[in-house]
């Protein structure tokens, strides 16, 4: 059996990135999307969207462009793991959010742990596993 490359993407479209890291690694029919933050792509210096409504909405835009541009998409996705710097106060009001992604019955497994800190100051970030099958 012959193994498949690892791919490493950086995107261009994607936001910056606040570390060394590459947006995804397409790994044996696999996507991992690298945690995206709640900032905004075309203006790394915009403050922050403000509570944790308005930067859900935001990670999960950042997250669909990252998908987007690898030709999948949030119904590809399989996993994902979200950190709340603020669980407690923040977890229902993130929960509503989040699942407006996802149809009722296509939700993917998810961890959600609370967090000490999140870079940029964010009330969230969020990493997603994703089904490479559509990737060229």
């Amino acid at each position: 059996m012959t193994k498949r490359p690892i791919k490493f993407h950086m995107l261009e479209q994607a936001p910056k990135p606040v570390a060394p890291y590459s947006h995804a690694v397409e790994c044996n029919g696999f996507v991992f999307i690298t945690g995206q933050m709640p900032n905004f792509p075309e203006d790394f210096e915009r403050p922050l969207p403000s509570g944790i409504e308005a930067q859900t909405h935001q990670v999960m835009h950042n997250l669909k462009m990252v998908l987007q541009n690898l030709n999948i998409g949030l119904k590809d996705v399989v996993q994902a793991r979200v950190y709340l710097s603020q669980f407690e106060r923040d977890y229902e009001l993130m929960n509503t959010a989040y699942q407006s992604y996802f149809a009722a019955n296509q939700r993917p497994a998810r961890t959600c742990v609370g967090v000490t800190a999140l870079a940029l100051d964010a009330l969230i970030e969020v990493d997603m596993v994703a089904r490479a099958n559509y990737i060229q």
